[in-house]
């Protein structure tokens, strides 16, 4: 049984959806959770601390310890105040859920630079802000599990979503390297690719498929990500009763002499490059660096 008993958790974007669940979950099972939720619409606009409380309140209500805190993430100076708060209460800070999120959809032909960066500031500069409040608490206690929140249109593209899906797979590359940075502190770092029916997703997903994918079919994986036998470093996609692990692979390719490195090399050999056969999956950059001038193909 994964359980969370004396335990503190930091879940941003708590008020609804996701964020809610995993809140909800997390204190079912011992934590002591802080409800972090701006409580804005999906563009970002607006704020109200009533989304916050009212979760906190449901577990309270059923016997759990939470408190509530209305902060934007991207607001250092107020999620400096809630890490403070929870430490001020019970002392530590051990599991971070960057959940927070807003939506700005549009064609990249269409879209402003405004919402371009007001996406990516809450998304990546966010999560950025969030976990750079707790990781030296983290690293001083020699324990942290901390989750970004990836999309498939972070791993793999969606039609008019450029600045959500450059601030997503971003989150993949801070994780990457923030695994391998709190690997000898006891900080494990991981990633969630969730495919829920929330608000971010209502209008975008057939409603036939919306029903079976609840958020109570991601939080499972969430969950695992953050509890005390967690992987570090992983990408897991989850909902709708799916689980898989997405991976940045690296073909073997092909390895030429200093006379065969030419434009037209790559061109009559791409299929080669591109084959699947034998492709890796390289534990650092630096190790795909090795890789390459180890001349695998």
């Amino acid at each position: 049984m994964i359980r969370f008993d004396n335990r503190v958790a930091i879940v941003t974007g708590a008020g609804g959806g996701l964020g809610r669940r995993y809140a909800l979950d997390l204190a079912a099972r011992g934590a002591r959770v802080v409800v972090n939720d701006l409580g804005g619409s999906r563009d970002g606009s607006g704020a109200s601390s009533a989304m916050a409380e009212a979760v906190a309140e449901e577990i309270r209500a059923l016997g759990g310890e939470a408190i509530a805190h209305g902060t934007s993430v991207t607001d250092e100076a107020g999620v400096a105040d809630m890490v403070g708060e929870a430490l001020g209460r019970w002392g530590q800070v051990d599991i971070l859920i960057n959940n927070a999120g807003i939506l700005r959809d549009r064609t990249f032909a269409k879209m402003t630079i405004e919402d371009f960066r007001a996406v990516v500031d809450v998304h990546l500069m966010g999560s950025v802000i969030c976990t750079k409040a707790v990781w030296e608490r983290m690293r001083e206690q020699a324990y942290g599990r901390i989750l970004m929140t990836t999309s498939s249109t972070g791993l793999y593209g969606n039609f008019g979503q450029a600045n959500y899906g450059a601030a997503k797979l971003a989150l993949v590359g801070l994780m990457k390297t923030l695994a391998l940075e709190g690997q000898k502190y006891g900080v494990k770092v991981n990633t969630i690719a969730p495919l829920a029916a929330t608000r971010m997703t209502e209008d975008l997903l057939p409603p036939a498929l919306l029903e079976k994918m609840g958020p109570e079919t991601v939080s499972p994986a969430a969950l695992y990500l953050v509890s005390e036998g967690a992987p570090t470093g992983m990408v897991l996609n989850a909902g709708g009763g799916g689980f898989e692990a997405s991976y940045v692979t690296l073909t073997r390719g092909i390895h030429v002499a200093a006379d065969a490195m030419t434009p037209e090399t790559v061109a009559a050999r791409i299929d080669e490059i591109c084959s699947r056969d034998g492709e890796m999956v390289p534990e650092t950059g630096a190790a795909q660096a090795q890789a390459a001038l180890a001349g695998r193909g």
